[in-house]
């Protein structure tokens, strides 16, 4: 139909977009393609596992003893070179992550950064000596970057509307995933008594970069990124494909082709400048990057880094000093880790990202100064108990962080990025978590070694910090699609502009332009 747009809502309403179909039943045949597509966003999860396989792997390889005998046992400035080695790697990675994945598109960066990853790991497996196993961990660092940065961006340009915030909020809690199998493999390893005690879980290690190598590329891609390739057919077929089995002309389909093509559009012709400084052009853009570079280093400076990467030292300090003792307590700190961080991602558009952010930032800062009561109750009198009672606030500590840092860090960041800067501003974040990990790493054992207990006091004051800057930062923006988020960072003006680009309909329901 021809004419101008047809508007039937007031941009003064910040929900505001082209009006959304209502949520529809799903037929059996749309049913089937969902799952297909979710079974595909599965293999795109898994990135995140890897990562969270290398940290806790590298935590439960110190206490395996045949690990410290093959490696000569590590100084504190050695531990704290093969822990953060990795992200140095990533770190030589990022000035080319996002011209690839938005050059190349996402798929293909995946494959990429998988491709890297697993010639990594065999080398890792063979290493004869440390200065091996640090190469290797480099170029899994490099690898690894490559696909972290792509496959957010995908799951949350690819998924079903209705799903789109649980699965992406999915991606960071599937870390876990890793992090439970690292566990338990160097917890099962412990009773080999060669070094394949510590090359089998570094062997394990490549299992997801398998999977990617041999099927990524049979995924379908981001249908926003095949519309800023002028491929609007094949763009319009993925989403048709896998959201109304095939049906192009369905409600919804248009609703989405036409938003995205709207979007994609006001990128390319009212923001002029979409390189780095456009990160901080605007103040709609400043207000993002003030929020994802703080929230990338709350991620990491909340002191759970000093639990999840030096825990069998903490746990020397408080009398827990038997290696299978504390293998057996980090796989089952994994597993509870994981539990809390699904459990929140499914709640993501139930409870919102805020309460979620604020309830976790409460929870760390309380059991936090808990741990860190009992730690010094152990250290300055010796009292067994406190030892004992400072591993349940542990596990304590550890829901509060993953009920809303654990499903948030990443979904949130690349759900309040526009298209144009999302690849961008994801890297960002990406970069400022490996500079704190880096910092982290070097710091913790030695400042540990140093301080004892009153460390953790550094760490009780950060905690506040971070519930004060969460409490005036962070906006809702639960029940909104990607488009959508214009309005809470750019102002009315903003989207107003995407309205009058885009497709809308009129009362009765029918799309016009």
């Amino acid at each position: 139909m021809g004419g101008g747009p047809i508007i039937t809502g007031s941009v003064q309403d910040a929900s505001f977009a082209p009006p959304r179909p209502k949520e529809k039943v799903l037929l059996t045949g749309e049913f089937n393609r969902i799952i297909i597509l979710n079974a595909w966003i599965c293999l795109f999860l898994i990135t995140a596992s890897t990562n969270g396989y290398d940290g806790t792997m590298m935590n439960g390889l110190q206490s395996l003893p045949q690990w410290q005998s093959a490696f000569k046992h590590p100084s504190n400035g050695m531990l704290g070179l093969l822990n953060a080695i990795q992200h140095i790697g990533s770190l030589a990675a990022f000035p080319f992550v996002a011209w690839l994945s938005d050059g190349i598109g996402r798929r293909k960066a995946v494959f990429l950064g998988a491709t890297i990853m697993l010639a990594a790991t065999a080398v890792q497996t063979a290493s004869q000596s440390v200065h091996m196993f640090i190469a290797a961990r480099f170029l899994i660092g490099f690898g690894l970057t490559f696909a972290t940065n792509a496959a957010p961006l995908l799951i949350t340009e690819l998924a079903y509307p209705e799903h789109r915030a649980q699965l992406t909020s999915l991606y960071n809690s599937v870390w876990c995933l890793g992090s439970i199998s690292a566990a338990w493999a160097t917890y099962g390893a412990l009773s080999i008594k060669n070094t394949w005690s510590w090359r089998l879980p570094t062997l394990l290690q490549g299992a997801p970069a398998i999977l990617q190598v041999a099927l990524v590329l049979f995924a379908p891609e981001s249908p926003r990124w095949l519309v800023s390739k002028g491929k609007e057919v094949e763009a319009l077929w993925v989403l048709a494909y896998y959201h109304a089995d095939s049906n192009e002309q369905d409600p919804l389909i248009q609703y989405e082709f036409e938003e995205i093509k709207a979007a994609v559009d006001f990128d390319r012709t009212v923001v002029a400048n979409v390189g780095w400084k456009s990160l901080i052009a605007t103040p709609g853009n400043r207000k993002r990057m003030r929020i994802i570079v703080a929230l990338a280093f709350f991620s990491q400076w909340s002191g759970n880094s000093l639990i999840l990467n030096y825990l069998n030292k903490v746990f020397n300090r408080i009398g827990i000093t038997n290696p299978r003792t504390q293998l057996l307590v980090n796989g089952l700190l994994q597993v509870w880790n994981l539990f809390w961080a699904v459990l929140a991602a499914f709640l993501v558009n139930r409870l919102g990202r805020r309460f979620l952010f604020l309830t976790s930032a409460g929870l760390m800062a309380l059991f936090y100064t808990a741990q860190t009561i009992c730690f010094a109750q152990y250290a300055e009198h010796g009292v067994p108990a406190a030892g004992y009672t400072f591993v349940v606030f542990v596990f304590l500590f550890f829901a509060g962080y993953c009920i809303g840092f654990a499903p948030l860090v990443v979904s949130y960041t690349v759900e309040i990025l526009p298209f144009h800067l999302r690849s961008k501003g994801y890297n960002v974040f990406n970069l400022v978590v490996s500079l704190a990990l880096i910092f982290n790493q070097y710091a913790n054992p030695s400042a540990l070694a140093a301080l004892g207990w009153k460390y953790d006091l550094v760490y009780v004051c950060w905690l506040a910090v971070e519930f004060v800057f969460l409490w005036f930062f962070v906006v809702e923006t639960k029940n909104r699609t990607l488009e959508e988020t214009a309005a809470i960072f750019d102002g009315e003006d903003a989207l107003e502009k995407i309205v009058h680009q885009g497709v809308m309909r009129d009362l009765s329901g029918t799309f016009v332009r």
